[in-house]
This record gives structure tokens, sequence and C-alpha cells, in this order.
């Protein structure tokens, strides 16, 4: 049974800003990815321990937090991380 994938209002804001292409990238990578095997991402540490990080694009990556007991992901944020 796959992952409900649920969006915090950050990831909301990100998703706006990002090009039409991406928002197709994303939608496709959280319906045949992330919502089937959410554990596929990078584990992060340091201020983000606990959430995963999922590349998007060079740049971009979504970071998101895995309920586990519940099978929910948590997208979290959809953007770069470089500052841009």
């Amino acid at each position: 049974m796959p992952y409900e994938i649920r969006i915090t209002r950050q990831a909301k804001k990100d998703i706006d800003l990002l090009p039409p292409k991406l928002k197709v990238k994303l939608r496709d990578i959280l319906a045949h990815g992330l919502s089937q095997n959410p554990y596929s991402g990078k584990k992060l540490f340091g201020d983000l321990v606990g959430s995963y990080s999922f590349r998007l694009t060079y740049k971009d990556r979504i970071i998101y937090s895995i309920d586990a007991a519940n099978k929910i992901v948590y997208i979290e944020r959809a953007r770069t991380h470089y500052g841009d």
C-alpha cells in the first residue's frame, strides 16, 4: 500500500515558485517514487536529522520526513539548498 503524501505550507510555497516542467517532475517523483518507497532518499543529519532528501534537479532537493506508523510522507521543502 503506498504512502500518503502531505505537503507543508512551506513546501507549497516552494512548489508555487517552480517552473511548470519541474512541477510535473515533482508530481511524478511523489506519485511513483516517494509514495512507493520513501526510504529511497538520502538520510540527513545535523539540523535536519530525521528527514530525508531526494534530488529534484542539480541544485533543488525535496526534503521530507516519514511517519511509518501512519504511512504518511510529509514534504517539508521543494527548493534549492544553495541559497539562490
